[in-house]
This record gives C-alpha cells, structure tokens and sequence, in this order.
C-alpha cells in the first residue's frame, strides 16, 4: 500500500520528516453583559512529523491474560497469513476493529483511502511482544486458557506461542479480587522499591534483547480497585517516590509499572478503569516528557453508548434514564465480581455520557442529568462471550416519552485486541510529531497525558483543565484532523458548498479546481468516490497524488471500488451518476445514463 502525497508549497517531504504550515482555527468566547462575543482566532503553525518507522517493541502486563494472549496470537496468525477451518468455512487472519488497520479517512471530495496511508506508522505484524503477567503459563496454555479462537487456529499457533513466556509480574492481593490468588504464581519478591528497580531492569533487559527502538509498555491485566489519593502519600513526584520507599501500601501495582516505565523514558497506556495515573505519576511523566494515556478500553457497550447519546442529545431529545446490564465469564469478569474492583469499572462506564449532557442546557437546565446505573455479572458458562443490554428513556416532545432497547453479544477480547495494537501504532506516532506556533523557535511534542487517544478510552485521561470529550464522533474527528494537520490539510468540513451550488455558478467554482460532481470510480484504484477534476476539498491543496491498494485484484467484489457491480444500488434508493446502473427494489434515477427501477413505497 503506498502512502498519500499531498502537492502544496505549504507541505515539504524529505527523506528525513514530513514539514507543513497549518492555519489552526479556534474560537474565543466572552461573555459581557449577557451577550456571548465571539471571536475567530487563527494560529499560524509549524508541523514537523519524522518519517523514520522504528522497530517497536510492546511490554504487556497481563500478558497471559485474555486480551493479551488473543492479541499476541492475532499478530502471529496475521503474520504468518494463517487461514483455519471453521464450521461456516475457511477463515483467514485479519486485523478487523482495529482503527489504524481497517478503518478509511476521507481525503475530501469523497476520496476515502486507509487511515494508516496518510503518516508513516508501524505495520502490527512488525510489533515484538514482551510483558509481564502473575500466571508462569506460556502464551499457548495462555491462550488455550481463555477459550477466545478457533481451536483449529489455535493448532497452528501453539508451537509458536509456546517458547513466549510472560516475566514474573507485581502481585498484590489487596488490590485485586481474591479469587486471582490460585493463578499468583508468578511473581516478583520484595519491597515495593525493589519491585519497581526490577521491573526497570525487564525493560531495559527487553529493549537490548530485542534490539527495539522503543518500547511502549501498555496495562492490560486485572481492573484494580482504586488507591487512595492524598497529601503525602502521592500528590507530587517527590511524595510518590518517597512513598514507594517507604513501602506504602496505598501504591498500587498499576501505579509501579507507570512509575518503572516512566523512569525508563517509556510510553505508558492504562487500559483498565482504575485511578492508575495519582497526580505524582502525572507530575513525573510531565517532568520527564514521556506520554501517558488512557483509561479503560473503549470497545463494546460504552463505544455504543458514547455514539447514541450524542445522537439523542443533538437531537434535542431528553435521556433521563440509562440503564446498562453486562455478564461475562472470562476472568475479567471473574476479577469484576468483588465489589471494589466493580466499583472501579462503575466509574469508569457511567462518565461517558457527562460531556454530552453538560453540551444542552436547554434540556438539561436544573443541572440533573439521566439517572444512570451499571451492572456486570460473572457467569462462568459464557466465557469471553459478553452480553450486554441496554435501555434508554427519552423524554420527547409535550411529555411523551422513547424507549430504545438494545442487546450485544461480542466475544470481549476480540474486541479489546485491535484497540491495544491502535493504541500502542498511534502513541509511537505521536512521538514522531512536533509542532509549534509560527512566532516559537523551538518545535516541542504534545502534553505528557496523550489525550487524543480519548477515542479507545472509555474515561479519557485529558491535561489540567483541558475539557473531557466522550461523544465517539468529536474524538474520531480530533484524532483525524491532527493527521491532516500533519500534512498540510484542514479539517474536513461537511458543509460540501460545490455540491449545492446552483448550474450557473459552477463554472466559478470549476476554474479554482473544485469539483462539482462526483466521478464514476477508476477501475483498480481502491479509492472510494471522487469528483470529476479530483480535487481536494476545503482546503489550499488542490493535488492528491494517491496510488492505493496496487491493482485491480483489491478491489472489493470486482472491478474499481463500487461493491457488487458497476453503478448498482441494490435494495433501496440511489443514484448513479454517468454511467449504466440498475436500482433494484426502489425508485431511482440514473442520469446521463441507462437504467431501470423497480417500483416500490418511496421515491428516488
């Protein structure tokens, strides 16, 4: 897959970094006497993102878990192109959910292309894989343990996956549930400062073995309950240093693997619900300037719930109440059934919906948002295959009231696996970006806390001060608009002005290089839509050199990037434009070309 090329004076590529001028726009707002002043702010900046991809190792903790098992297994099944039998058919290796790998961005003008072809990131199969975990098992029993894939893939992995074994991990019984004691055999001895220098000693003795560039350590194990956070024990660097010396019960195992990666110049990424990051942690990441991120995998039901609130809200509908019911049997589920380590996850999934409701006074005026309740339930006979059901109540126009009830059954790790290869791929491009205003001298990276990884974190960890954001749509659109940022291009609006415009003033619009109508696709080109003179939308930019997808042959369902035929909207209203098309099973129009409709209850 080759990368896009943006052709502008305002973006350079060298063999070394990719160098764009940006025109970042904001607004400010004042109130004065009761009138809101609005003002555009315009800052001229300097993106400089390096084009070198590293060789990237990822430490694990919990690797012998379900999450990191499945996800140690799917990056060797995609690297060795593994196919298996299933009882519907032949299966092949893919990395499906995950952001990076198989979501597209829009370029503008309807230009879709591979979210990973517009920066220089890592390949997941590339990863080397390390970590820790309190279970000796080998990554094959590991994975056998948790019951995820199909035993026929698992056939082929297990010779692969037995010679990994997870290093001894920091157990402490207080902080998560008892039931995890029988699988503690694995585990580093003494005090918690030797448990910290010896957790450092792992990573520097993986990075030279392994001979990687970087390494990002991400926490994947048991959701812990939360620590205690106060005055002497852990609200500065210097109180969390002393603290672990003294051998402080209050700090946690989470906590120490921050600490041990932060002290070692490590990204660190938390992807349990737990107050992992205490304000010492975050005092020292800043001080070093290493990245942290997260919280809590971002996958299934609070992914769903982030999107439909944001839509009811924006709709001007009321939520006001939010019921959310889970059970699962794997061994997160297990861990979640003692009350302080559930009361960790309860946080963690009833934020999401805060933003949203805090974005309406007009429907929220008292300041009361929905009631809101979690549950989660360990049922063993289920395994990894979680059930989720959810109910919201609206309130609608003159007292009505909506309900929406949905249910989602989804095997967890499989879900929660792509999100760790995203998160480990995005944070090792952020260290490659730098930026700075036109007027600075000097080019400098992002906050310490990483908050644009907000879209797989169910409670995004954010600056001092800076908003929280959990609406799905506005954290997807951050994280993309800080990638075209990186090349050159603004944010993508949806306003499409050439596409509205009345006959007689397209031909202005023409002359400047905008297209006004959307082109039939290239054949073999792997790029989705388009307009007539290829242009790029809302911005400076008005040359996209794009070679993608390399032929004809990845072209879905035949030639060119249209599924199942050429100019065919089967099963509803369409229409296709300069060409031959057919609209089966509803009223259609096909302009400039021949076709035929079957009739239906609706209009084309």
């Amino acid at each position: 897959m080759a990368q896009v090329e943006v052709d502008s004076d305002k973006v350079r590529y060298t063999p070394e970094s990719i160098e764009a001028e940006y025109e970042y726009s904001t607004t400010s707002v004042v109130s004065e006497n009761n009138v809101l002043k609005v003002r555009p702010v315009t800052v001229s900046c300097h993106f400089r993102t390096a084009r070198a991809v590293p060789r990237l190792g990822l430490m694990l903790v919990g690797w012998g878990g379900n999450n990191g098992s499945t996800v140690t297994a799917a990056v060797w099944a995609n690297r060795l192109g593994l196919t298996w039998r299933t009882k519907t058919g032949e299966q092949a290796a893919n990395y499906y959910g995950s952001l990076t790998q198989a979501s597209t961005i829009e370029l503008g003008a309807g230009h879709h292309v591979p979210f990973s072809s517009l920066l220089p990131m890592v390949h997941p199969n590339d990863i080397v894989f390390d970590g820790w975990d309190i279970s000796s098992a080998p990554l094959s029993e590991a994975m056998t343990r948790a019951q995820v894939l199909d035993v026929s893939l698992q056939d082929k992995l297990r010779p692969h996956l037995a010679q990994l074994r997870p290093r001894p991990g920091v157990y402490d019984p207080d902080f998560i549930a008892a039931n995890q004691a029988e699988r503690a055999d694995n585990v580093i001895k003494g005090t918690k400062q030797q448990q910290l220098e010896q957790l450092r000693a792992d990573i520097r003795q993986f990075r030279a073995s392994a001979a990687v560039d970087k390494v990002i350590v991400l926490w994947t194990a048991n959701t812990e309950r939360f620590c205690e956070v106060r005055e002497g024990l852990n609200v500065t660097q210097a109180q969390l240093e002393a603290s672990v010396a003294a051998g402080a019960a209050e700090v946690s195992p989470s906590t120490l693997y921050g600490m041990a990666s932060v002290l070692e110049g490590c990204a660190f990424i938390n992807g349990s619900p737990q107050n992992t990051f205490v304000p010492g942690l975050l005092q020292m990441a800043e001080s070093a300037g290493v990245y942290v991120g997260g919280d809590d995998f971002k996958s299934g039901q609070t992914k769903v719930k982030s999107v439909l609130v944001d839509f009811l809200v924006s709709a001007g509908i009321k939520p006001v109440s939010i019921v959310s019911y889970n059970h699962l049997g794997n061994n997160d589920g297990r861990n979640l059934s003692s009350p302080q380590q559930f009361r960790s996850k309860e946080v963690s999934k009833s934020s999401v919906v805060d933003d949203m409701v805090a974005s309406n006074g007009l429907l929220y005026g008292d300041g009361r948002g929905p009631d809101h309740c979690v549950v989660i339930k360990y049922v063993p006979y289920v395994g990894d295959s979680k059930r989720a059901m959810d109910e919201y109540t609206s309130e609608i126009m003159c007292g009505g009231h909506n309900t929406m009830v949905l249910h989602n059954t989804c095997e967890d790790s499989l879900l929660a696996a792509p999100l760790i290869l995203d998160l480990a791929i995005l944070t090792e491009l952020f260290q490659r970006i730098q930026f700075r205003a036109a007027d600075e001298e000097e080019y400098h990276g992002f906050h310490s806390v990483l908050s644009v990884l907000s879209y797989l974190c169910k409670a995004p960890l954010v600056p001092p001060g800076a908003p929280v954001v959990n609406a799905l749509a506005k954290q997807r659109s951050a994280l993309e608009n800080v990638l075209r940022a990186c090349v050159g291009l603004q944010p993508l609006s949806s306003m499409a002005l050439e596409f509205r415009l009345p006959e007689r003033s397209r031909r202005a619009w023409q002359e400047r290089d905008v297209g006004t109508e959307v082109a039939p696709p290239q054949a073999g080109s792997g790029v989705s839509g388009g307009v007539l003179n290829g242009s790029v939308r809302n911005g400076a930019i008005s040359k996209c050199a794009i070679n993608l997808f390399n032929g004809a042959d990845d072209a879905p369902n035949g030639t060119g990037s249209v599924p199942n035929g050429i100019g065919s909207v089967p099963n509803g209203t369409g229409s296709v434009l300069n060409g031959t098309g057919s609209v089966p099973n509803g009223t259609g129009s096909v302009p400039n070309g021949t076709g035929n409709s079957v009739g239906c209850n609706g209009r084309g």
